[in-house]
């Protein structure tokens, strides 16, 4: 079972990281999905997003939850049954859950140089030019989306703009934590970020600021 890695945070928080490697059917064992879900994997067209989906559901299992236990909201937000609070992601090969007490939100994205095209989309990039290489600059960018993204996810309100409503305070490349912000209409909300970088990817897990 290739967990892959598990963190414990502040707030009774806990990410679970899992390298898919199995097959889909090997990561279906033991696993029994509601009808829904069950209907939503059939409609998935993607191998990597069907092992992703499934994926998910082993790491569930290892703090507990089935299936069955795991809800979503009208604006798309998982919650779990107990009432704690959760959040998702999967990106080709991994796959990560976060579960705390307080609101949460988690990302993980493979570090691609495509990011540099899209990134005055989602960041003032002139924030960044004083790093050395596009590397440097790739994987930078790349954190400030995962923070934005996790955040978005524990926010969950429809409309919010990354770019004009999501602040990342700026770090050096290489630290392993930030702060960030996110505010809209009237409401506002203080997040601590925390960032990982393995195997060419990155993820980055929000805990809203007590």
């Amino acid at each position: 079972m290739p967990l892959y890695k598990t963190i414990t945070a502040p707030g009774n928080a806990k990410v679970l990281i899992w390298k898919i490697e199995e097959s889909f059917n090997e990561l279906s064992k033991g696993v029994v999905l509601t009808q829904n879900c069950r209907q939503r994997v059939e409609g998935m067209k993607s191998e990597i997003h069907r092992r992703g989906f499934m994926s998910v559901r082993q790491l569930l299992a290892i703090e507990g939850y089935e299936d069955k236990d795991l809800y979503y909201d009208d604006n798309g937000k998982p919650h779990l049954n107990d009432g704690r609070q959760i959040s998702i992601t999967h990106s080709f090969t991994f796959s990560a859950i976060v579960i705390s007490d307080f609101s949460v939100g988690i990302d993980i994205e493979m570090q691609r140089h495509k990011i540099l095209r899209i990134a005055r989309k989602f960041t003032p990039v002139r924030e960044y030019r004083t790093l050395a290489n596009e590397d440097a600059l790739m994987r930078k960018l790349t954190m400030v989306w995962c923070a934005k993204e996790s955040l978005y996810k524990s926010f969950a309100e429809k409309g919010v703009s990354f770019l004009e409503h999501i602040y990342v305070e700026d770090f050096n490349l290489g630290e392993e934590r930030t702060e960030a912000s996110i505010s809209y209409f009237d409401r506002s909300e203080r997040y601590s970020v925390k960032f990982l970088e393995f195997e060419g990817f990155t993820c980055a897990y929000a805990q809203i600021s007590a």
